[in-house]
């Protein structure tokens, strides 16, 4: 168990980027959703213990992260938003260098380590190309074999999906589930779609403020019959961005399809009743600031 208590953390300016953050995660996969500048990137480092907080504790299993950083370290897998490689290295090269650092071992050496490693995240094909020339999730790939070096029982992943191709997403997507069948795993993201396919709870921040803790069923449940779709001409588009709560806005064989959130049930002409998103729910929430009904504050 991951518990977060009084988390803040305040830049010189003043900048607020957290503020007073509450958090319970266990193990399994747990989501931190939020737009980009919500202090997500910033939770995630103080939570690997890369980052002192203003004030405030975050305890694994017991064990203080803000006063002793580095005794969780050696159980901590790390992928940031944005890592580092020499380019000129080949992926077995790099990944070999990144044990080195981290001081992993392994009964049958770590050249043994490497290439379990490589086969674990599919990348032994690939395995002697340069860095250079690796695809954005091959990337992403080797980050992720680093940070599940040594077994660690906690792994944060910040924004893993970005940029990537909906194969390599996909692909991506089914390492961090089986990560997680015998971890806590924390996915943090700015896209939805991360979100529902792989977490049963997740967090929702703005602002550096938690709006809420909820589930994707729950999240959706407390929209059900508030959410509208109708076509709309340019202008009626224009109007309806001024007026109401829109969740989407895309065109369709040309024409401008809608949907709203209407909380009291009073939808534009010609609007019917959908099926909420976790989309929607997750566009009001950050819109309103604040929770939806079956999630936690």
């Amino acid at each position: 168990m991951l518990s977060i208590r009084g988390l803040t953390k305040v830049y010189p300016g003043p900048v607020p980027a957290l503020q007073g953050i509450d958090l319970d995660i266990p193990a399994g996969m747990f989501g931190l959703l939020g737009p980009n500048g919500a202090g997500k990137t910033t939770l995630m480092r103080v939570l690997a213990g890369l980052l002192e907080p203003t004030a405030g504790t975050v305890a694994l299993d017991g064990e203080d992260v803000v006063a002793h950083p580095e005794r969780i370290w050696a159980t901590l897998g790390y992928l940031p938003q944005e890592f580092g490689f020499y380019p000129h290295l080949s992926g077995e090269a790099m990944l070999l260098h990144l044990l080195r650092l981290k001081g992993v071992t392994a009964p049958e050496g770590q050249k043994q380590l490497r290439d379990e490693l490589l086969a674990r995240v599919n990348l032994s094909w690939a395995a002697k190309r340069k860095v250079k020339g690796y695809s954005g999730g091959m990337r992403q790939r080797l980050g992720l074999a680093q940070a599940i070096a040594g077994n660690p029982r906690l792994i944060i992943v910040d924004e893993p999906t970005s940029g990537l191709d909906p194969e390599e997403r996909l692909r991506f997507y089914r390492l961090l589930a089986e990560l997680a069948e015998q971890r806590t795993v924390i996915l943090s993201t700015h896209i939805v779609e991360d979100v529902a396919v792989l977490c049963s709870r997740f967090a929702v921040i703005r602002g550096g403020k938690l709006l809420t803790v909820t589930s994707p069923s729950d999240a959706k449940q407390a929209i059900a019959g508030r959410i509208w779709e109708g076509t709309v001409t340019a202008a009626e588009a224009a109007e309806l961005q001024r007026s109401r709560q829109v969740t989407q806005a895309v065109l369709v064989e040309g024409r401008n399809r809608m949907r709203v959130y209407e909380p009291n049930g009073s939808p534009p002409a010609g609007f019917e009743p959908v099926a909420p998103t976790l989309e929607d729910a997750y566009l009001v929430m950050v819109r309103s600031g604040n929770g939806l009904a079956g999630g936690t504050p």
